[in-house]
């Protein structure tokens, strides 16, 4: 899920851009600093939007730099367990599919697909089941459901959201299309 939010933080300037605008280098400092970092408490934290407040400056005896108390509004993300997220698949592996759901990607493992057993298929790379004539394939749209988060500030890459798709309306989105048209259809 997606969130705004209000955040504060002590920011570096460095001396070479002192005397130009304050606000755009604490802008420009903070997005370098923060944009694309992961936080356990407040999730990836996706883009700063606006400087709320700068207060004055403070230098540090040994270092040139400018520190500045900032407050700020950030759009973050936060995986929540069993919310129900909608993604595209990035990769298919033999264990499972990693789904983008937008600032992190989540893994299907193969077992938590559907109700038929899937196997990989390594030759066309995607994931078929055995009886119901369905794949899952680099670039299928699916809504799945969040149902394990462990998040790792120090190693953002070992950060792990699991999936599931074994439940009423989730799946790929063909297959929910097919789903929904009567039975008689179906049989044509």
């Amino acid at each position: 899920m997606y969130k705004k939010m209000k955040l504060a933080d002590t920011i570096r300037v460095a001396p070479d851009l002192l005397g130009k605008d304050v606000n755009e280098n604490v802008k420009n400092a903070l997005r370098k600093k923060l944009e694309g970092r992961i936080d356990k408490e407040i999730g990836a934290i996706v883009a700063i939007t606006q400087i709320d407040k700068i207060g004055e400056g403070h230098i540090l005896v040994g270092d040139g730099a400018v520190y500045y108390d900032a407050m700020f509004e950030a759009i973050v993300f936060v995986p929540t367990i069993q919310e129900v997220i909608e993604g595209e698949i990035v990769e298919t592996v033999d264990f499972g599919a990693f789904i983008s759901i937008g600032a992190m990607d989540g893994l299907l493992h193969v077992s938590q697909v559907t109700d038929d057993f899937m196997s990989y298929d390594g030759k066309n790379g995607r994931l078929v089941s055995k009886t119901g004539g369905r794949s899952l394939a680099e670039g299928d749209k699916v809504r799945a459901r969040i149902v394990a988060v462990s998040i790792n500030e120090r190693d953002p890459r070992e950060s792990k959201i699991g999936l599931t798709m074994r439940q009423h309306s989730l799946g790929k989105f063909e297959w929910l299309e097919e789903a929904k048209k009567p039975s008689a259809e179906k049989e044509q």
